[in-house]
């Protein structure tokens, strides 16, 4: 790395100007890797055109002019055209969806711009930017600290070193190269990680520029990963294939032996493998999740990764933060307790701001060392409620220590859950200690007597009780140059204890009773006191008369706490690292497991869950990486909805898939029979391809219309290792394509017996194409009655259904597309029995869905 020189008129206190910043990203482009953009048309086109289907129009097509049928031969060069405009317009579709999900996705970064603290996205930092880091990010371009407090990277994607470097901050601007790795050095690179501790850096590299530039790497926010439903769909294609391709040589074989006609035994070849391959499965498969993604982002949740789609319907228990995530993360302070000096009796207060002017004296030390145990410039909710507490009490006080400079951090850990900062006064020798954090610590540190103890221990209960998160503080002083090792060689006073309130998210109960009625079990984990986390249970309606503590499950063996899961709904003084025993026990219970978390710590949590949720406000990068979904307001409402629509996209998927294979049935059957039943042929590939022009957009963009089912939250979870399209379902798509078959061969019959040959062919036509569209309409709800689905709004399947049905006409009734088809021109009264037909074929299934219904009524 080599430092440019220092950015004039621009100062680490103001950062760019808004200007500034875009005119660089105007001269150094997106702060980007090369590999990350979505494919071009050219690569779209390219697969396209090796798919089967395309390979076998483009074949009939050269055979026909090998015939010398030249409009026949035209025709379907021209269908070929047609349906690429068709995949082109799905598949571009699609991509924007997945390119505006990588643009979410996308790293963030929190930059020092205009004077003030904005989250960008990462591609939009340019060099000379102040970068506010903080443990958990991900560092957005190679920078050099100017700033720090105890910060360690992990740069293992660079070295391959797996142990964090501590970071200096730099006095003098380097002017050579610099390599990543090393202890003591303050460069920092794009794409790596802060561990541990906070500071500023400015940019120095970005984009191609960058250590991660130069060495190629290119990284992708959205995985394309197999799933086992596009495994399983794999699988059964295959089998479809061989099927295909076998039939497909048997009637070559079969009508040449039997006709003599060895060309045209080939075209009734290409078009019963037409009829055959299903190659709609990989189009759903493709643009129904990724526009299901889009949906999803629509409603607050971010889809990193597709496949968890797949999982998110068949969640049966949604592990959940209680701040932020159940409530509205707006910490307010709402009672204080002083410990007063020794021989006064404590004191507690209910903090009004509208109604009080000034806080009693005996409560201003506690506001105050609140404050200096904070950061100047908050980020934390409850840190921003101890500074709008000072400035609405203390402001004219002497209690505001705004010229003090903060001498050391000792920061969280997993053994101490406390913080403490050093402040050097402007006058006197003594350094001042600020101590905050969870009352049990700050308690350990002041090393107070039983009966203290006792006393903060019922105020604390207290305070919990009512739904408060409670805090302690402490005060100390200290003389000397060299700092102890750690905060417990302070000899601390305990200062008192604030309650915050953070109030419940108005749609909560709501969404908790969805989660009820769809049998999903909702488990509310929290640092907080077990007291507080009943109160706030209660008030989401969740069942709180179980509570499960952190302390308690130390002492719980593994399968002692896969039992004990089986009933809990609250997990209180829950350390980050004990996410990851919870979600393993309700796994082992054989739990779909939802998970959401937002630290550095709960990122082995959340990547065990089968589904990890990070938080888009204040998630780290680590916890957005590991997850599978982002919530973007961090509101537990938006992750049911996303569970909601989650179900309807798996219930739309098992639609299309059903539809798909049932219409290919009478298709396959229709090119098959006339061969071996000596009638004259009815389909040829131009006849195929008609049909394709149906299906291709039915079973993408009609079902992915459909909107949910009316009982889709009211039903349980379904089992996630049940294949969606096997069994029972795959049985009963087959019996509704034979029974469009049966229907359309009987129409084929009967017409030879009173029509000409080109007359049957349209009539069976007709009676093929009005059943394929029965079929649709049919295939949009497996309970709903088809009268019912009528009045159902899907504006897509109206569009579809006009358009094919003025294209039928159009084929039987304009002479030239009706020689080009080989159709007679058919009287009226014969087309209205065909579409009669053609709907009646479906109707002994709604026969069954009928039922269905009826016994599910007398069920209830």
């Amino acid at each position: 790395m080599v430092l440019p020189a220092a950015d004039e008129g621009v100062s680490a206190r103001e950062g760019l100007s808004s200007a500034q910043a875009a005119q660089r990203l105007l001269e150094d482009g997106a702060n980007a890797l090369p590999g990350t953009g979505r494919r071009t048309l050219r690569a779209i086109v390219r697969e396209t055109l090796q798919e089967p289907m395309f390979m076998l129009l483009l074949a009939a097509g050269s055979l026909y002019l090998v015939l010398g049928d030249l409009h026949e031969g035209l025709i379907l060069f021209g269908l070929v055209l047609v349906v690429l405009a068709m995949t082109l317009y799905q598949e571009g579709k699609t991509e924007r969806a997945i390119a505006a999900l990588r643009e979410l996705t996308s790293p963030r970064a929190l930059v020092w711009r205009d004077g003030q603290s904005q989250r960008i996205a990462g591609s939009d930092v340019v060099c000379g930017d102040i970068l506010l880091l903080a443990e958990g990010d991900r560092i957005a371009a190679d920078a050099v600290l100017i700033s720090s407090t105890d910060v360690r990277v992990d740069e293992s994607l660079l070295t391959g070193e797996s142990v964090p470097v501590g970071k200096v901050v730099a006095n003098v601007p380097p002017v050579t190269a610099v390599r990543p790795g090393g202890d003591g050095m303050p460069y920092l690179y794009s794409g790596t990680l802060v561990v541990q501790g906070h500071g500023t850096a400015r940019v120095v590299a970005t984009g191609v520029r960058s250590e991660i530039g130069r060495i190629g790497s290119a990284l992708d926010a959205l995985t394309n990963e197999r799933s086992p439903l596009k495994k399983q769909t794999a699988r059964l294609v295959q089998v479809l294939a061989v099927i295909a391709l076998a039939a497909s040589v048997l009637l070559v074989l079969a009508y040449g032996l039997m006709r003599g006609d060895w060309l045209a035994a080939l075209l009734a070849g290409i078009a019963l493998a037409m009829a055959m391959l299903p190659q709609e499965f990989t189009v759903v498969l493709t643009v129904l999740p990724a526009l299901g993604a889009w949906r999803l982002s629509k409603q607050n949740v971010l889809t990193r990764r597709i496949a968890a789609i797949e999982t998110l319907g068949a969640t049966s228990v949604l592990c959940v933060d209680k701040t932020g995530t159940l409530t509205e993360n707006r910490m307010t302070v709402a009672q204080l307790y002083a410990q007063g000096a020794e021989g006064v009796a404590p004191e507690s207060l209910a903090v009004d701001y509208a109604a009080q002017t000034e806080l009693p004296e005996a409560f201003h030390t506690l506001v105050e060392f609140s404050i200096l145990a904070s950061v100047e410039d908050p980020f934390d909710p409850m840190e921003k409620a101890f500074h709008r507490l000072g400035q609405h009490f203390l402001a004219s006080t002497e209690h505001l220590h705004r010229d003090w400079t903060l001498m050391r951090e000792y920061g969280l850990t997993p053994e101490l859950r406390a913080m403490s900062h050093v402040w050097k006064a402007v006058d006197g020798q003594a350094y001042v200690v600020a101590a905050k954090g969870a009352p049990e610590a700050v308690i350990d540190l002041c090393h107070l007597d039983a009966a203290a103890q006792a006393r903060i221990a019922a105020a604390i209960e207290s305070m919990a009780a009512g739904g408060l998160r409670v805090l302690g503080v402490a005060q100390a002083r200290f003389e000397g140059e060299q700092w102890p090792r750690i905060e417990h060689d302070f000899e601390f006073e305990f200062v008192g204890l604030l309650g915050l309130a953070d109030p419940l998210r108005a749609e909560i109960p709501d969404a908790v009773a969805q989660c009820g009625t769809a049998g999903i079990r909702v488990v509310m984990i929290t640092g907080d006191y077990p007291a507080t986390a009943q109160a706030i249970a209660a008030q989401a309606q969740l069942d709180f008369d179980e509570v499960l503590t952190g302390d308690m499950m130390v002492k719980l063996s593994d399968s002692e706490l896969q039992e004990r899961m089986k009933t809990v709904s609250v997990c209180a003084r829950i350390a980050p690292e004990q996410k990851l025993r919870i979600v393993q026990a309700l796994k082992s219970n054989g739990e779909i497991v939802a998970m959401t978390g937002d630290g550095v710590n709960d990122a082995p949590a959340l990547k065990a869950a089968h589904v990890g949720v990070a938080m888009g406000g204040r998630g780290t990068d680590v916890a957005r990486e590991a997850s599978s979904l982002v919530l973007l307001d961090d509101n537990f409402a938006a992750l049911v909805r996303a569970v909601r629509l989650g179900r309807r996209i798996f219930d739309n998927l098992g639609k299309s898939m059903s539809y798909i294979m049932a219409v290919h049935v009478p298709i396959a059957g229709m090119a098959i029979l006339p061969v071996l039943l000596g009638w004259p042929v009815v389909l040829f590939p131009l006849h195929i391809a008609f049909l394709e022009l149906i299906i291709d957009p039915a079973c993408s963009m009609v079902f992915e219309n459909e909107p949910s089912e009316a009982d889709v939250m009211h039903r349980p979870p379904r089992d996630a290792n049940a294949p969606l399209f096997g069994g029972g379902t795959l049985m009963l798509a087959l019996l509704q394509g034979l029974g469009v078959l049966l229907v359309v061969a009987g129409a084929c019959a009967w017409g030879a017996t009173r029509l000409t040959e080109s007359e049957t062919r349209a009539f069976t036509f007709v009676t093929l194409v009005v059943g394929n569209l029965a079929l649709i309409l049919s295939n949009r709800s497996r309970t709903g009655s088809l009268w019912t689905l009528l009045r159902v709004p899907n504006r897509t399947l109206w569009v579809v259904t006009s358009l094919t049905l003025a294209l039928l006409v159009v084929t039987l009734y304009v002479p030239v597309v009706a020689g080009l088809f080989q159709f007679g021109v058919l009287p009226v009264p014969d087309l209205l029995i065909a579409t009669a037909l053609g709907l009646v074929s479906v109707f002994w299934f709604e026969a069954i869905k009928l039922s269905r219904r009826l016994a599910t009524r007398r069920v209830a």
